[in-house]
């Protein structure tokens, strides 16, 4: 007869195979090292007029004190917008201004100029963050881990703040150079290149408030413009660092 095969038992309590799990792909939407604590918003307003400063902003907001309709500066009306300045500057944790004079843009040029500006806003900063989120595909060079966010004025609740200080700022910026210098009418288009502020251009020539590089004013200083200026010039015309407590 052909012998049975044994086979010896398991020993009692010996473990079976230990079955292993496959890693976890981590999810975009989950940053699980980013650091606990403060965050911060950045944005600017300004890079594209042929006029004036280009002006940043830096918002730390309370969680405990919400500010309701926080949105993109540019969607929001003139006086949706300065209603909500005051609301940001009277809740945020603590806000900071900061702005890049046409000086600094005619030498580092318009890009370097506006991450200038960002780090002055987050330096000038009351609290420290633990993170900034800055809008855009850019970043200043700043010592706080700090991530771009485009399109983040839309989506991010302290950019968005940001967005509407700087813009606000900035406006407010521009009527005072119109009581300047009234024949360019800065309190309209904010030193945008609108047809109004072309033909003023070519009429009184430029002031010292212009940005020497930027084609149209470029033309009437006699220099060759900045291409990089150029590019933020066709942005849609949208009708020293101070920290606001």
């Amino acid at each position: 007869m052909p012998s049975k095969k044994s086979s010896s038992p398991e020993p009692a309590g010996k473990p079976g195979p230990i079955k292993t799990r496959a890693p976890r792909t981590p999810r975009q939407a989950r940053l699980d090292w980013d650091p606990i604590g403060l965050v911060a918003g950045v944005d600017e307003a300004g890079r594209g007029p042929l006029a004036g400063p280009v002006v940043a902003a830096a918002v730390i907001l309370d969680d405990t004190r919400r500010i309701r309709g926080l949105a993109d500066s540019k969607v929001l009306t003139p006086l949706q917008r300065d209603r909500l300045y005051d609301q940001i500057r009277e809740k945020a944790l603590c806000c900071s201004v900061a702005e890049a004079s046409v000086e600094e843009i005619d030498t580092l040029n318009i890009l370097h100029a506006t991450m200038l500006a960002m780090k002055r806003a987050v330096e000038g900063l009351r609290l420290r963050p633990a993170k900034v989120l800055v809008d855009g595909n850019r970043l200043p060079m700043i010592d706080v881990l700090a991530e771009a966010v485009i399109g983040g004025d839309a989506i991010v609740k302290s950019i968005s703040a940001a967005s509407i200080l700087a813009k606000v700022h900035r406006d407010r910026l521009c009527r005072t150079l119109d009581e300047e210098f009234p024949q360019y009418g800065f309190a309209a288009h904010k030193g945008y290149s609108t047809p109004e502020h072309l033909q003023a251009l070519l009429v009184h020539g430029a002031c010292r408030h212009h940005r020497k590089f930027f084609g149209p004013v470029a033309a009437t200083f006699g220099v060759v413009a900045d291409p990089l200026a150029a590019a933020f010039a066709t942005e849609e015309v949208v009708p020293a660092t101070v920290t606001l407590s």
